[in-house]
């Protein structure tokens, strides 16, 4: 896996990806002063939720749930010092389908927390990582 960060200008940067995406990221050159993108830390955060619903939505197709959504509310606390790492996340997970097992929704974020989402399993080294769910019945409506 590669990517490259350019600077453009105060605090901006392009990330590129090796599969060629790019993204802007940064932080305010000034207190006051416009954001151009998410943080590093913001796209950490935002990688570790992408990779967990990845996952739940991965296991749940291959146990054949009819799984219509997947939302990851996640918020974050980083240590007050350098270097500023997580030291808490929480991650609320809203499932939506027809008929999902309630079960087979906790057993896929347990899985995904346990031993799939690589980007979660490292956050875990400094910060206590916690989630909850709920399920949405879309065949209730």
């Amino acid at each position: 896996m590669k990517a490259r960060i350019k600077w453009v200008e105060e605090r901006t940067f392009v990330g590129e990806s090796g599969s060629g995406h790019r993204i802007v990221l940064g932080a305010r050159a000034t207190p006051d002063g416009p954001t151009p993108g998410p943080s590093p830390m913001e796209l950490v955060l935002m990688g570790a939720g992408g990779c967990t619903a990845f996952d739940v939505v991965q296991i749940l197709e291959k146990g054949r749930e009819a799984v219509e959504d997947c939302v990851v509310e996640l918020e974050a606390e980083r240590a007050e010092t350098d270097p500023k790492v997580f030291t808490r996340i929480h991650m609320h997970f809203v499932v939506k389908g027809r008929n999902l097992a309630p079960a087979k929704v906790e057993r896929a974020i347990a899985l995904s927390a346990e031993k799939y989402c690589s980007a979660s399993l490292m956050l875990a080294k400094t910060a206590t990582i916690t989630h909850d769910f709920e399920v949405v019945d879309t065949a209730a409506g």
